[in-house]
């Protein structure tokens, strides 16, 4: 049986999903240089939510040392990202990376892809790059970015805790759920690379 906890879980994720407005990878300089701005860009559109979900439910699936290793691993790498960004480091396919970000992890989510958690580490760390570098490069010169940085951070990290949250409260007795949800992330970036959402 689903506690009532993991059922509000789930439900809140949903809600979240279908409330988000899409978003691409550029949020404009004024909204980049605050805390709240960080923290509600990742809840502002579905590449964004999609992913850091799909991250946490793509860990869940694994479990073991993937649970905190691999939203680790995309915070961290997405702070790197963020830094060569405001550093105005060039980091090419920005842009594609993010979308095929949204589709490959969707699709490891979709069909459970069991992988080594390095393996997973990589994978992941390599689009937390682009998404990181996309905004760092947003942030004004004139503001130092951290707070912005910061907050993006924390939503990232709760998005992925959700993932983790929905992923395990499923469980083995409802994998089809976790890979029905992986496969919709698949169709939402699907839907962001042919322009129709």
């Amino acid at each position: 049986m689903i506690s009532a906890s993991t059922k509000r879980t789930t439900l809140a994720a949903i809600l979240l999903l279908a409330a988000a407005m899409p978003a691409y990878a550029h949020v404009g300089i004024a909204t980049t240089s605050s805390f709240a701005a960080g923290f509600a860009h990742p809840l502002s559109g579905l590449d964004h939510m999609t992913v850091m979900v799909a991250v946490g439910l793509w860990a869940a699936l694994k479990g073991g040392k993937a649970i905190w290793a691999w939203p680790l691993a995309f915070v961290g790498v997405m702070l790197v990202g963020g830094a060569l960004g405001m550093l105005h480091v060039p980091v090419p396919f920005v842009e594609p990376g993010i979308l095929a970000s949204v589709v490959a992890l969707g699709l490891l989510v979709a069909l459970a892809v069991d992988l080594p958690v390095s393996a997973g580490v990589a994978i992941i760390g390599l689009f937390a790059l682009f998404h990181g570098h996309a905004h760092g490069t947003e942030v004004p010169e004139n503001a130092g970015g951290l707070d912005y940085m910061a907050g993006f951070a924390v939503a990232t990290a709760l998005l992925h805790a959700m993932g983790i949250a929905a992923g395990l409260g499923l469980g083995m007795r409802f994998l089809g759920l976790a890979r029905a949800a992986g496969a919709a992330c698949a169709a939402v970036g699907a839907g962001l690379v042919f322009g129709v959402l």
